[in-house]
């Protein structure tokens, strides 16, 4: 299970203009209010495209909106498309894209009606697969440049509301207010690390697009070092390919007046970040792992992030313990028996004095998601006990996969007990049995 997920920070090889004004409301409305889904600490909207409503990641971690996977989506129109190069993190090459103009965006009352696209054209770049629902786009900074944007990850749902003087102060009343700096349509924050007795002062991308906690660059300081206690991991996927380093905890993290104590923090290799251009000081991102122990508001126009903690603030910080990423390889059909009970209208009683109740059966067949084995970590539990890269999962812990969602599964992983997991896999239309216990190495 890819369980930090694809921050997305793009160098375009075209120039770029941004005539495009952000999301505005429509005639009286000044508040809008809707539902998300929230998967690996990752926020996933409903926006309209040109009339089609297509499924997003919330990501103010990129500048640009990007969309990807519509073979389904194939009525999308799009205008005065050009062809362009795409880059980013990753260790690969650019990938070929189209760039968009003047598309029509709707958030329920909130419309932007000269909306530039970058659609990726490879339908190998997919996170569908990795997160186990539809992902057709990512949009950052045009959908918070304008207004108040709440993100209420315990409520599920996502707040826009104008950006009036009425409005902010009801925030600033209740939330603690935290100074950021809008720097190329990205925000970032100073906060705070401890490590070996050292506090040392860090720039941060706000990144709610990366689910893991806290991500550090160590070539960006002398004093970020990588914990002794480490271990090599996959951290996600970009433009450019995969995105290795090392998982390790340190001993707190500070942003403004809250603090988190040991959490597990990831440092990707220079060779996955080499494409991404930084801006001055820059030294990491703090993601979702983080913001959903908030209720968060962004307000851009004012360089603010409004705070308030929520049940899941001093919830444990944990990772995949099993060292597998599991993902989505297509759709299979699987046959459900239901039973049906009928009562007659007259009353039959059997011989022992009890009622006569038929019974049917009907078989039903619908389309269940298949796993695979996407990622094994060296060294982890999973590699020893001998799972492969491309196995196909038959059972988890005896029960069918399908009935577990990816987010269910990533959670079984990252299970805070030393919890054991029984694999069955196909491997070369063999089937193969492999247990292991959930080890923390950290």
């Amino acid at each position: 299970m890819k369980k930090p997920l694809f921050l997305f920070s793009i160098c375009m090889f075209v120039s770029v203009v941004f005539a495009q004004q952000g999301f505005q409301f429509e005639k009286e409305v000044n508040k809008v209010s809707m539902p998300f889904k929230l998967i690996n600490n990752l926020v996933f909207v409903p926006i309209k495209v040109n009339g089609i409503e297509l499924n997003f990641l919330l990501d103010t971690g990129v500048a640009e909106t990007i969309l990807f996977s519509l073979e389904d989506k194939k009525e999308v129109r799009f205008f005065n498309a050009e062809k362009i190069l795409l880059k980013g993190l990753g260790s690969q090459v650019a990938v070929e894209g189209l760039k968009s103009t003047n598309n029509i965006l709707e958030f329920g009352s909130l419309k932007n009606k000269n909306h530039m696209l970058y659609i990726v054209l490879d339908p190998d770049f997919n996170l569908s697969s990795n997160i186990g629902i539809p992902v057709n786009g990512i949009i950052g900074y045009q959908f918070f440049r304008n207004n108040l944007v709440e993100i209420d990850y315990q409520k599920r749902k996502v707040f826009v509301y104008k950006d009036t003087a009425k409005n902010r102060s009801k925030f600033e009343k209740k939330f603690t207010a935290v100074p950021i700096a809008i720097e190329k349509s990205k925000p970032y924050l100073i906060s705070t690390i401890y490590q070996d007795n050292r506090n040392v002062e860090v720039k941060l991308l706000i990144d709610i697009g990366n689910s893991d906690a806290v991500w550090l660059f160590p070539d960006k300081s002398e004093f970020i070092k990588i914990p002794e206690k480490n271990f090599d991991d996959f951290l996600g996927k970009g433009f450019s390919g995969d995105v290795e380093g090392k998982r390790g905890r340190i001993q707190k993290f500070e942003m403004a007046d809250f603090e988190f104590i040991n959490p597990v923090v990831a440092f990707p290799d220079s060779i996955s970040i080499r494409n991404v251009t930084m801006v001055p000081y820059r030294m990491g991102s703090v993601g979702g792992e983080i913001m959903k122990r908030f209720i968060v508001v962004f307000n851009y126009q004012n360089q603010q992030m409004y705070l308030k903690k929520n049940r899941d603030y001093k919830a444990p910080f944990s990772y995949n313990k099993s060292g597998v990423e599991i993902q989505h390889n297509g759709l299979q059909w699987v046959q459900e028996t239901v039973r049906m009970q009928t009562v007659p209208l007259s009353t039959k009683y059997n011989d022992e004095g009890g009622v006569t109740i038929s019974t049917d059966f009907k078989y039903k067949f619908q389309l269940k998601p298949i796993y695979e084995i996407a990622h094994v970590r060296k060294n982890s539990p999973a590699a020893i006990a001998g799972l492969q890269k491309g196995d196909i999962i038959i059972s988890i812990n005896n029960n069918t996969p399908y009935k577990y969602s990816l987010q269910e599964i990533n959670s079984l992983f990252k299970s805070v007990e030393d919890k054991w997991i029984t694999l069955e896999v196909e491997r070369e239309s063999e089937i193969l049995k492999f247990s292991f216990q959930l080890f923390d190495v950290l």
